[in-house]
C-alpha cells in the first residue's frame, strides 16, 4: 500500500519548521513503502511557500532552494499522481458531508489518496479524522 503524503506533510519536511525534524526522520522510516503525492501537492506547495515570502518568513533564495529541494524529492522515488475528473468528482461528495468540516483541497487530497488505496499522511488532524471518518486509511503524525 503506498503513502500519501499531503502537502502539510511536505511543506514542513522541506522548509524550517519546529516538527521539520520528526517530519524527516517518519519519511525517511517510510522508504520501503512507496510514497506518492499528487499535482495538487505540487500546487499547493508552491502556494505555501508563496504565503511564506509575503508574510517574510521565506525570503527569495530561500524559497528558489526550497523549490529545489522540492524537486529532488520527487525524485528521489516519490510518484506523482495526476489529478483526474473523477477526483474532482469524490471531493464534491466528501465536501458535501458538511459536518466533517473539510476544505475543498482537503476534499480532494481524500478522493486521490481513495482512487489509489493509498493511506493519507498528514499533520492536520480535521483532514486525518475525516478521512477515518470516510473510510480512507488516514494517518496522523
Amino acid at each position: 500500500m503506498n503513502s500519501y503524503l499531503d502537502t502539510s506533510l511536505v511543506v514542513t519536511a522541506l522548509t524550517n519548521e519546529q516538527r521539520t525534524p520528526a517530519v524527516l526522520a517518519w519519511i525517511n522510516r517510510q522508504r520501503s513503502i512507496p510514497l506518492c503525492i499528487s499535482e495538487w501537492v505540487t500546487t499547493e506547495f508552491s502556494a505555501a511557500l508563496s504565503i511564506k515570502q509575503r508574510v517574510g518568513t521565506l525570503d527569495s533564495a530561500s524559497r528558489a532552494a526550497t523549490l529545489q529541494k522540492f524537486k529532488e524529492f520527487v525524485s528521489t522515488g516519490v510518484e506523482v499522481l495526476a489529478v483526474e475528473t473523477q477526483h474532482f468528482r469524490e471531493a464534491a461528495l466528501f465536501a458535501n458531508q458538511y459536518a466533517l468540516g473539510l476544505r475543498a483541497g482537503d476534499a480532494l487530497h481524500l478522493a486521490i489518496a481513495s482512487s489509489h488505496a493509498a493511506t493519507l499522511c498528514t499533520l492536520d488532524e480535521r483532514l486525518a479524522n475525516a478521512g477515518l471518518a470516510l473510510g480512507v486509511k488516514a494517518v496522523l503524525l
